[in-house]
């Protein structure tokens, strides 16, 4: 991903722009075959020329433009005839953010089949699902992991079709008109380049675009954050059903040589942070004088390289995260047992109103059962059975049958087969 951002690749795409043009335009009977020939043979440029010039300049396509000229010789009249310099820069930042797109989703793709696997091997484990931090009703591990196969499944949609939108490039002069350029240059060049061409542009290709493209990576750092922040709270030591891989010889603190820290998962939680705060960057970047100015230009420098990389990073350590995570199905069997069934009363609950009980006579008797079960006399199905205005209308057996995990964890098949891991 990096080298996409480097100087290197970022001059090589300048370089093809020019030359395409001159091209395009030798075709069109424009320039001289012969120049556009000796053009692509002889263009080449050196980046310690172009940074020496550019401190003459303080302009670095018109730097970049005087070291090309240099290699060319006399056909060189012809680069950058009717182009102005955002016909460069912002159709090179096209075809960059489109190579980085063909990574992050190469990541979402790799990722996926790791939680994907993971998600097979458990899912019929049995643990505890909490709504506001609290124990609510029993679900799988296995399901757990579903649910963020599927969140990243949206990652992958969005970035697709982000990466349709930014895929735009524009040769069309100093303010979009195509006054000294013909449209047909345009169409020759972004084609040749992979790129649509802009239909209407000013001087620039348009920031609500890159503001799309940056807001859909904040997007998905914070499913990354959403699954770290999952799997640090897992990993206290009061729940500890999951935990980071800790490797041999590794440290967990400079003072207490008995930690074991999710680190990674909180360095992925922190930089989401930063990824966040460049989309609000991006989404500044989008009113713009008249036809341009270039206030977004010495943001998007640092934010369009930095999210990019950033998010490569973050997918991939996420996917080390869960390929190695350990798994305790013991803990999440010992969780599930601190409430003694608590987690069945929605059962009683609907099996009540289904034989004729009124909702709030029947709500009120599960609810005695519950806090009985949470002063920790007896099992809740225990203490249903002592609830008169539950036996009369449930037999014990049928009781036993409604607190039973099979009833929460029939649909999790067909759960899975919907999502394609089956």
């Amino acid at each position: 991903m990096s080298k996409i951002w480097s100087d290197e690749r970022k001059f090589q795409i300048w370089l093809e722009i020019e030359v395409l043009a001159c091209e395009a335009m030798a075709e069109l009977g424009q320039i001289p075959q012969k120049d556009a020939a000796e053009i692509r043979k002889r263009a080449g440029f050196s980046i310690p020329e172009i940074l020496e010039i550019e401190k003459r300049t303080n302009h670095d396509v018109i730097a970049f433009l005087e070291n090309v000229a240099g290699s060319v010789g006399p056909a060189a009249r012809w680069i950058h005839q009717g182009l102005t310099s955002s016909d460069i820069l912002d159709t090179t930042l096209a075809v960059q953010l489109t190579e980085s797109c063909k990574i992050l989703l190469d990541d979402v793709e790799a990722l996926r089949v790791t939680i994907g696997e993971q998600a097979r091997r458990f899912k019929m484990t049995p643990m505890i699902g909490r709504s506001h931090g609290v124990h609510a009703e029993p679900i799988t591990f296995g399901l757990k992991l579903a649910l963020m196969f599927d969140e990243f499944g949206r990652a992958e949609e969005r970035l697709t079709q982000t990466r349709d939108r930014i895929r735009v490039g524009k040769i069309s002069g100093a303010v979009g008109t195509h006054a000294h350029l013909d449209p047909r240059v345009e169409r020759a060049v972004c084609e040749k380049l992979g790129l649509k061409p802009a239909t209407l542009s000013t001087q620039i290709v348009q920031r609500d675009r890159h503001a799309e493209f940056i807001t859909t990576l904040a997007v998905i750092a914070s499913s990354i954050d959403r699954w770290a922040t999952e799997f640090r709270h897992l990993q206290r030591t009061e729940v500890l059903e999951v935990e980071e891989f800790f490797g041999e010889g590794q440290k967990g603190s400079s003072a207490m040589p008995h930690k074991r820290n999710p680190i990674t998962s909180e360095r992925l939680s922190g930089l989401a942070r930063v990824i966040r705060g460049n989309a609000v960057v991006a989404l500044e970047n989008v009113a713009l004088w008249h036809e341009r100015d270039i206030s977004h230009s010495s943001a998007e420098r640092i934010i369009l390289p930095d999210s990019c990389i950033l998010l490569d990073y973050m997918l991939t350590k996420l996917r080390e995260i869960v390929e190695k995570l350990q798994v305790y199905p013991e803990r999440m069997a010992q969780n599930l047992a601190l409430t003694k069934g608590l987690y069945f009363s929605q059962s009683i609950l609907l099996a009540l109103t289904r034989a004729g009980a009124e909702r709030k006579t029947a709500y009120e008797a599960v609810q005695r059962a519950a806090m009985r079960t949470w002063k920790g006399e007896g099992t809740f199905a225990e203490n249903a059975k002592r609830e008169s205005e539950i036996t009369t209308r449930l037999s014990a057996a049928e009781i036993d049958r409604l607190c039973s995990l099979d009833i929460h964890f029939q649909q999790v098949d067909a759960t899975f087969k919907a999502l394609g891991l089956d």
